[in-house]
């Protein structure tokens, strides 16, 4: 369409001297009808956040009909929907002022959207515990359990237990995923729950290709990526995650052009102990060598393991308690805990735990002397890196936070610690 209106404006077909008012996209079919286009809700996005910065106004935006939704999102945009070239014709040449296009306004968002509920998940009352830690400070997570113990199902309602969305934070992961398949409305303040298989390469999980797009941890910003399997994946894959895990974002460079994309994720891992799985299980079935264990586990670097802030245990439940209805807190009751213990995290240092840096992590997350005891025994016993030593900090706030208490105490540490226990303790 971009380039129809600019042969007709050249041609004096239409008055040129108004389409420096509005930015079109749009795809033209041969009947002259407009065809969606991808990325319709990043454009609108980036070009209203770019003049709001330059203090300008933004321009108006002409677009198919059916990318008009998602482009509404942003409410400093002006839209003007159109079915095919003859309407913006038509429009520009303003002989008629009925042929003139009409605003496009959204209609009612939807409210909070609905999750799968933790009350569906029997048992696993630690694990629930170590989620909810997790969503309150934004914490990545490792689940180490059997086949069956339920890490897929604790994985899956997750997003439900997160702290709502901003309208800024719903904005950005939107207009990520307009630019592959488009994004519905109906998703609105939708947590993105990304399960690409382990066989997905690096580019499909990064982004790439000549035109880069963005991958699996870019259509996860702000939402959750859970990589089922994790030893499973090629090392190679896994090790491109280790920058997004701290910086949040990735870029793409190609001999043509660099792309840079938003990778805020939430990382949530599952494993198995073992090859056969069974490492720990009350049945006594695994066979495993040490060496065969080692070998598996190994699969996993370890300055990944380093930045993956809880690694938590999922043991198989008793036969007694699969026989028992599911009778746990709701998701919406772990969600109102999750939601006050991060709204004092706002209120404190504006920004999620996980996010600290360093000189953060001083002044907020000074423990006691009882609880920097433990924590410097800790360290020395597991031999732990700074890193380590900085993430148990920042898991032990959370946990304050959780328990609305000021100081971080021994309790705190205490339970923090039991959160980054190493692979071969299970």
């Amino acid at each position: 369409m971009p380039i129809a209106l600019g042969i007709l404006a050249a041609s004096g077909q239409i008055p040129g001297d108004t389409l420096d008012r509005y930015e079109f996209a749009g795809e033209l079919s041969l009947s002259g009808e407009l065809r969606p286009v991808r990325g319709a809700l990043a454009m609108t996005f980036a070009i209203c956040k770019s003049a709001q910065a330059a203090s300008a106004t933004a321009p108006a935006f002409i677009l198919p009909r059916a990318n008009a939704d998602e482009a509404a999102l942003v409410s400093e945009a002006t839209i003007y929907p159109a079915e095919s070239l003859l309407q913006v014709c038509a429009h520009f040449a303003g002989v008629d002022p009925d042929s003139k296009l009409s605003r496009h306004k959204i209609k009612a968002l939807p409210s909070r959207p609905p999750y799968p509920d933790f009350v569906e998940v029997k048992g696993q009352l630690q694990a629930k515990r170590a989620l909810e830690v997790a969503a309150a400070g934004g914490h990545s997570v490792l689940m180490v359990g059997p086949p069956g113990t339920g890490k897929s199902m604790l994985a899956a309602r997750f997003p439900g237990i997160l702290p709502t969305m901003t309208d800024q934070e719903a904005l950005e992961s939107a207009a990520v995923q307009s630019l592959t398949s488009g994004f519905s409305v109906s998703k609105w303040k939708s947590r993105p729950f990304r399960s690409p298989h382990h066989t997905a390469s690096g580019v499909a999980l990064v982004g790439g290709g000549g035109t880069p797009r963005p991958g699996e941890i870019s259509l996860a910003h702000r939402g959750v990526l859970f990589l089922d399997e994790l030893p499973e994946f090629d090392r190679r894959v896994l090790e491109v995650l280790r920058e997004p895990l701290e910086s949040g974002h990735i870029t793409i460079s190609r001999a043509a052009r660099q792309a840079d994309f938003p990778a805020r994720f939430q990382l949530v891992a599952a494993m198995n102990p073992c090859p056969c799985g069974y490492l720990g299980h009350s049945n006594g079935k695994c066979r495993c060598t040490p060496d065969a264990i080692a070998r598996y586990q190994d699969k996993i670097s370890g300055p990944l393991l380093d930045r993956i802030d809880m690694q938590i245990h999922v043991g198989a439940l008793p036969h007694q308690d699969l026989l028992k209805q599911a009778d746990g807190e709701s998701s919406a009751a772990i969600n109102a805990r999750v939601e006050q213990a991060f709204e004092r995290q706002i209120a404190r240092q504006g920004k999620a735990n996980n996010q600290l840096s360093t000189t953060e992590i001083d002044s907020h997350c000074q423990p006691d002397g009882a609880a920097e005891q433990l924590l410097r025994n800790a360290m020395l016993k597991l031999n732990w890196s700074a890193r380590a030593y900085h993430r148990v900090l920042k898991l032990a706030r959370t946990i304050a936070d959780l328990a609305a208490a000021p100081n971080i105490s021994q309790a705190h540490v205490a339970e923090a610690i039991q959160y980054r226990r190493a692979l071969r303790e299970h």
